[in-house]
C-alpha cells in the first residue's frame, strides 16, 4: 500500500511535482503527501488557506523529536563530557541559526518560494525543517526517523568537531563579562509589531540599567542574541579605546 501510494504521489498525482520537490530535498517520495505539504506552510504564508492550514503542529513535534535525538547522539558521542558540555552542544545544533542553515544546505527554500509570495526569510527555513522531522516521524516513527536525522542530517551538514570550538552564543559571553565585572545585565522588549504579516521584537539590551544596544528579529530570542552581540562590540570598542590610569602622562 506504502509503495502504491508513492508511486501516485510522484508519477500521477496532480501534485507529483511537489513530490519530486520533497524527494529531491528529503531523498525520498513520501506517502502522505499531504501531511509533507503541509510542513512547508507557514501561518503568514497564504491568506487563501485557511489558518489552520499551517505547519506549527508539525513544528512543534519535530523539535522534540529533534531535540531528543541530537541528545542521545551527543551522549553516546562524548561518553567522557559532563552535562554542562553536553547541553552547550546540544543548544548549538539545534538553535535556529543552525537549523537555518542546515534548512538551506537541504534546499529547503525551493519548495519554501512556491509558497512565501515573497516573503521568505531564513526563520521560516529552520521552521519548515523541524516540521520536516515531525512529518518523517509520523510518517515512519521515532527509529527510523533517529536515523534519518543521524546519518543525513547530523553526519552530511554539520561540522561536529568545529561545533566544539565555536561559541556564538553572545547572551552567555555578555552574561559572563557582566558577572566577571560585576554588573547587572537585563534584556527589555521596546516593541512588538507585525512585519510581514508576522511579529517582529525590538529587544535592547540594559547594562546596569543603561541601554546599551538594540536590534530586531522575528524571534524573540534571536533579537537578544543580535543585541547581546551588538553590546560586546560596544563593550571591546570601550575597552580598547580607554587609557589604562597606570599609564604615565
Amino acid at each position: 500500500m506504502g509503495y502504491a501510494k508513492k508511486f501516485y504521489n510522484y508519477f500521477l498525482s496532480p501534485e507529483k511535482e511537489l513530490a519530486r520537490k520533497i524527494k529531491s530535498v528529503i531523498g525520498f517520495t513520501p506517502s502522505r503527501l499531504h501531511l509533507f505539504k503541509l510542513a512547508f506552510y507557514h501561518k503568514s504564508m497564504n491568506d487563501s488557506i485557511t489558518t489552520d492550514f499551517n505547519n506549527e503542529r508539525l513544528e512543534y513535534l519535530g523539535d522534540a523529536i529533534l531535540s531528543t535525538v541530537v541528545a542521545e547522539y551527543l551522549f553516546k558521542k562524548y561518553p567522557n563530557k559532563d552535562e554542562g558540555f553536553l547541553t552547550k552542544m546540544r543548544s548549538k545544533i539545534v538553535k535556529r541559526k543552525t537549523l537555518n542553515e542546515i534548512a538551506d544546505k537541504m534546499g529547503i527554500d525551493l519548495i519554501l518560494s512556491d509558497y512565501s509570495q515573497g516573503n521568505l526569510s531564513k526563520s521560516m527555513l529552520g521552521n519548515a525543517f523541524e516540521a520536516l522531522i515531525g512529518a518523517i516521524y509520523i510518517e515512519y516513527g521515532y527509529k527510523t526517523t533517529k536515523t534519518y536525522i543521524i546519518s543525513k542530517v547530523l553526519r552530511k551538514y554539520l561540522n561536529i568537531h568545529e561545533l566544539e570550538e565555536y561559541d556564538d552564543n553572545y547572551k552567555s559571553q555578555l552574561l559572563e563579562w557582566c558577572q566577571k565585572n560585576g554588573k547587572e545585565v537585563d534584556y527589555k522588549v521596546l516593541a512588538k509589531f507585525k512585519h510581514d504579516k508576522r511579529d517582529r521584537f525590538k529587544i535592547a539590551v540594559l547594562i546596569d540599567g543603561e541601554e546599551t544596544s538594540i536590534a530586531e528579529d522575528f524571534n524573540k530570542k534571536s533579537a537578544e542574541q543580535t543585541a547581546s552581540k551588538a553590546a560586546l562590540k560596544i563593550i571591546s570598542s570601550k575597552e580598547q579605546t580607554a587609557v589604562p590610569s597606570s599609564v604615565n602622562q
